[in-house]
C-alpha cells in the first residue's frame, strides 16, 4: 500500500504534502527542510528576505540597488496584497535556496494567532525549525504556541534572538525566559540545549555572540546545515507511502476517509518544486523534498477535504484493509458570525456577486482550503453561519470577498459555546491567554477592565523603561468588546494586547458581552439622501460622526456614536433654506470635525448584536439589522 501525506491540514490552493522530488543536482544528504515560526512583528520574514538575498536567489533587479544591510521593503515572502497592505504574513509559503551546493527548503509561517493553522499544518513537513524572538519583546503568546507544537513533533528548534541592535533590547532577560518557556512545554533535554543565535534582519547579519563577527547571515546558513537533519532517513527505493517511495504523474490514486474506505479516485496531473521564488514542473516525485500537487484530475477538492482524506496509491491493494494516516490535530474556531445578502437600498450598487447561492459557494470553496474555517447553515435558508479563530482571521476572508465583487452583510461576531460532555447541562467557552505590554500609568485601568470582563491576572512583571508585562485569562466574548477601540484608549497608544486560544472552560456567570463602544449608542439616520455639513455640524453636540459631509445614507444607516446609551434618530441631510432675506452679520462658517474612521475588523467587534456591518467592493457601512425600526421601537 502506498500512501501520499495529501490531507486537510496540508492544503492550500495547490495540494500540498511532504514527500518529494529530489532534484537530480541535490542528494538527500545535502536537503534541509525547516520552518521559521515565531510572534507576530518578529521579523521572520525580513529574516528570510535577507536569506534568499544573500544566498543570491533574488534576481539582480531586486537586490543590485541596495546594500545587505537595508531595510528590504520588496517582503518579497508577502506576495498576497492584504500582506502588504496590512504588514503581516497570512498564509504559509514555501521557498528554496541554493547555498553552497545544498538546497534548504524555507518555510515561512503567520505570525498572528488568528493564522496559526498555517503553523500547525506544516510541521509535518519539515526537519526541523527556527524559533525567532524579538530582544525586547521576548517570548510571547504566539511564541509559546508555535514552539509547542515544534516540540510535540519530536523537533529540535534553533533560535535566533532577532533586533538585537535596538536600544531597547534585554537579551539576558530574553534568554532567561526562552529557556523558562522551554520548560513549562516540556521540552527533552536534547530540544533544551538548542543552539542560539543573535542577529538583526533589518542590518542583515547574524552571529554568534552579541557584537557580529560578521556581517551577513552566513552563521545562520552554517547552522541550519549543521543542526537541522537532513531526509536521509527516507528511503527512496521502497514503495510509496507517507514518507518515502516515489509518486509520477499520471499515477492513479485513491482518496480513503478517516475509516479507511474509498470515497474517490483520480490521477495526478502535476508535480510542482519550488525554486527560489518560481515553480518548477517535475515528473517524479520522491523522499526529501517539499513539493506541490496543482490538480488531481477526477478528483475533486471538496472530497478530499470534507472528510479529513488520505490519498493512497493502490498498486496491488484491494479496498479492504486501508488505513488513513494520523493526522495533526487543529485548535477549534471560538468565534462565529452570521452571514446575509445584502437587503439595503443600495443593494446592487457597487457589487456583482449578491445572491445567497453565490456566497454559500464561494465560501465553501474557500473552506476547501482555509481548513481552520467551518461553514455552518444559519437560522434562515439565505444565511450562513462562519466560524474562525479570530476576528482578524474572519476579517481578512471578508476583505477577499470585498474584492472579488460581492456585497454581503454581517452580524457580530460571537464566542463559539460547547456542551460539556462531563457534566450533561452545562457549557463550555473559549478562554483567551492575554500579553499585555503597556506602560505602568495606565496598567491599572486596563487591569481594571479586563477583571470587570471576569479576566483573571495571571502575572504582573515590570520591565524597562516603565513598561509592565501582564498575562491575564479571559474568555473570548469578553475580550472581543474591549479590542475594539477601548483598548487604545486606555493605553493613550503606548501598549499592545496579544492572545491566544487557551481553551474551553465553564461558562462565566454574570458576564454581560457588551460592545466595543461601551456605555455609548448609536445615531441612525432616519432619511434617504445625501448628507450635507449644514445638518452635520449640529449632530456632532450629539457624538461623534462616522461619515463626512455628501455620504449617501439611508434609513437605519448608522452615522455616528451617540454620547448616551441610546439610539437616536437623525436627520443628516437637512438643507439651509434658500430664501430672499438678508442680514447684516455674516453665517457663521461651519465648523465640522474629522470623522472617525474604522476597519472591517474594528467594525465587527464594535458593533452591538441589533446591528451588521454592510460590505460591498467600495464601502464598508454599519447599520441597524431592523432598517425600518418598528421592531426597535416595539422592543
Amino acid at each position: 500500500m502506498l500512501r501520499s501525506v495529501l490531507q486537510c491540514h496540508h492544503l492550500r490552493c495547490s495540494f500540498r504534502f511532504r514527500s518529494f522530488v529530489t532534484a537530480a543536482s541535490f542528494s538527500p544528504e545535502r536537503i534541509r527542510n525547516i520552518a521559521i515560526i515565531a510572534h507576530v512583528d518578529h521579523g521572520k520574514t525580513t529574516l528570510v528576505d535577507q536569506l534568499l538575498r544573500q544566498s543570491g536567489t533574488l534576481t539582480s533587479e531586486l537586490s543590485s540597488s541596495a546594500s545587505p544591510g537595508d531595510v528590504l521593503a520588496s517582503r518579497v515572502m508577502d506576495s498576497n496584497d492584504l500582506e502588504r497592505e496590512r504588514g503581516i504574513t497570512i498564509l504559509s509559503k514555501c521557498t528554496s535556496i541554493n547555498f553552497q551546493g545544498n538546497l534548504i527548503n524555507i518555510v515561512d509561517t503567520p505570525g498572528h494567532a488568528d493564522f496559526g493553522v498555517e503553523v500547525e499544518r506544516i510541521m509535518s513537513m519539515v526537519d526541523g525549525v527556527a524559533l525567532i524572538v524579538d530582544a525586547t519583546e521576548g517570548p510571547m503568546t504566539q511564541t509559546r504556541f508555535v514552539l509547542s507544537k515544534a516540540l510535540s513533533r519530536g523537533l529540535r528548534p534553533l533560535v535566533v534572538v532577532n533586533k538585537v541592535d535596538r536600544q531597547t533590547s534585554r537579551v539576558p532577560q530574553v534568554e532567561s525566559d526562552l529557556f523558562d518557556l522551554f520548560a513549562m512545554l516540556g521540552a527533552t533535554d536534547e530540544q533544551a540545549e538548542y543552539p542560539l543565535l543573535y542577529a538583526s534582519a533589518k542590518q542583515g547579519w547574524a552571529s554568534t555572540t552579541m557584537t557580529p563577527s560578521s556581517t551577513s547571515m552566513g552563521p545562520l546558513f552554517d547552522l541550519i546545515l549543521s543542526h537541522v537533519p537532513a531526509p536521509t532517513h527516507l528511503p527512496t527505493t521502497d514503495p510509496f507511502t507517507c514518507f518515502h517511495g516515489t509518486l509520477s504523474v499520471n499515477d492513479t490514486i485513491w482518496a480513503i476517509d478517516s475509516e479507511g474506505k474509498k470515497i474517490g479516485e483520480g490521477k495526478v496531473k502535476k508535480i510542482l518544486i519550488r525554486k527560489g521564488l518560481e515553480r518548477e514542473e517535475r515528473d517524479v516525485a520522491r523522499a526529501g523534498e517539499i513539493v506541490s500537487i496543482a490538480g488531481i484530475k477526477g478528483l475533486s477538492e471538496d472530497v478530499v477535504v470534507g472528510v479529513n482524506a488520505t490519498l493512497i496509491r493502490p498498486d496491488g491493494w484491494d479496498e479492504k484493509g486501508l488505513q488513513p494516516l494520523p493526522t495533526t490535530p487543529i485548535d477549534p474556531p471560538t468565534i462565529s458570525i452570521m452571514i446575509h445578502p445584502n437587503d439595503s437600498p443600495f443593494s446592487g450598487k457597487e457589487g456583482t456577486k449578491l445572491t445567497s447561492q453565490l456566497i454559500r459557494q464561494r465560501l465553501l470553496k474557500e473552506s476547501q482550503t482555509n481548513i481552520a474555517l467551518k461553514v455552518l447553515p444559519g437560522p434562515t435558508a439565505e444565511s450562513l453561519e462562519i466560524r474562525g479563530r479570530g476576528v482578524l482571521h474572519l476579517g481578512v476572508l471578508l476583505e477577499t470577498l470585498r474584492r472579488e465583487g460581492f456585497e454581503l452583510c454581517v452580524g457580530a461576531p460571537k464566542a463559539v459555546f460547547i456542551r460539556d460532555e462531563e457534566n450533561p447541562g452545562q457549557w463550555l467557552e473559549p478562554v483567551e491567554e492575554c500579553n499585555i505590554i503597556v506602560k505602568e500609568q495606565y496598567a491599572g485601568t486596563v487591569v481594571e477592565k479586563l477583571t470587570l470582563r471576569k479576566g483573571t491576572l495571571i502575572s504582573y512583571d515590570p520591565s524597562s523603561d516603565d513598561f509592565v508585562k501582564i498575562t491575564v485569562h479571559i474568555p473570548s466574548r469578553g475580550l472581543l468588546s474591549y479590542l475594539a477601540g477601548e483598548f487604545k484608549t486606555d493605553v493613550h497608544g503606548q501598549g499592545t494586547l496579544n492572545h491566544i486560544f487557551k481553551g474551553y472552560e465553564p461558562v462565566k456567570q454574570g458576564l454581560i458581552a457588551n460592545t466595543g463602544r461601551g456605555d455609548k449608542g448609536s445615531l441612525v439616520s432616519m432619511v434617504n439622501g445625501v448628507s450635507s455639513g449644514y445638518a452635520m455640524v449640529p449632530l456632532q453636540a450629539r457624538g461623534v460622526m462616522f461619515i463626512e459631509p455628501n455620504t449617501q445614507v439611508y434609513p437605519g444607516m448608522i452615522i455616528g456614536e451617540c454620547n448616551k446609551p441610546q439610539t437616536l434618530h437623525v436627520n443628516p441631510c437637512l438643507k439651509k433654506q434658500l430664501t430672499n432675506f438678508r442680514t447684516v452679520m455674516a453665517d457663521d462658517k461651519l465648523v465640522l470635525g474629522s470623522p472617525r474612521v474604522m476597519g472591517l475588523e474594528e467594525m465587527l467587534s464594535y458593533m452591538s448584536e441589533e446591528e451588521m456591518v454592510e460590505i460591498t467592493p467600495k464601502s464598508i457601512r454599519l447599520r441597524k439589522t431592523d432598517l425600518e425600526g418598528k421592531g426597535r421601537r416595539r422592543g
